[in-house]
């Protein structure tokens, strides 16, 4: 089975702001898949799954979306308790989450590496107890680097990117999907060069 984890944090407040993009990436599968949100069993506290059975002929195979309700910076509870109750291997697991080093609308994914800047992400490396699992990072872009970081990762987006947030959201899901049906690295050779720049250099 394979997991895909976006981070978020809870409540109505934070609903439309930028570290909100990984619970946004997920209800899009969930919408696409007419998957119902439900409480995780009592043996996964905090957190909201969503599952369905795919595959025609052979054993069925399973993809479940989740929402950590800890919180951003105590998102590892969650997912810790997650992979370990559904049994889920490092390299089956995907974690979906906003990064403000890349430009918005970017995504990134890789195989494993470090949380970087990002309190979610460290969450998740300190409960894993490593770093040995795929991530898709999604671009929100910087902006004034004067301002400080925890009041942009809570603020909303701007119009002009309003516009174009829901083609980023479901180019996002579709990664997302294809790391499902697939591995980390199709979706790396299909989505981190940047489509507006054919000669991009990898990094």
């Amino acid at each position: 089975m394979k997991l895909i984890v976006g981070l978020g944090n809870p409540g109505r407040e934070y609903r439309d702001t930028r570290h909100n993009v990984g619970f946004m990436v997920v209800d899009e599968i969930a919408r696409r898949h007419q998957l119902a949100w439900a409480m995780a069993p009592s043996q996964v506290p905090d957190a909201f799954v969503a599952k369905k059975f795919v595959g025609v002929g052979g054993p069925a195979a399973a993809l479940m979306v989740a929402k950590p309700l800890t919180f951003m910076n105590r998102s590892g509870a969650a997912v810790s308790a997650l992979t370990s109750y559904y049994r889920i291997d490092p390299a089956d697991l995907l974690v979906v989450y906003d990064d403000v080093d890349l430009p918005f609308g970017r995504l990134r994914a890789r195989p494993s590496g470090s949380a970087g800047t990002h309190n979610g992400m460290r969450s998740i490396v300190q409960s894993l107890g490593g770093t040995g699992f795929p991530r898709l990072r999604v671009g929100i872009g910087r902006g004034d680097r004067r301002r400080d970081l925890a009041d942009l990762v809570l603020s909303k987006f701007e119009r002009a990117e309003q516009d174009q947030l829901e083609s980023v959201i479901a180019r996002a899901a579709d990664a997302a999907e294809m790391f499902a049906a697939e591995d980390i690295l199709k979706v790396m050779n299909a989505y981190n060069p940047d489509p507006a720049v054919s000669d991009e250099p990898p990094d």
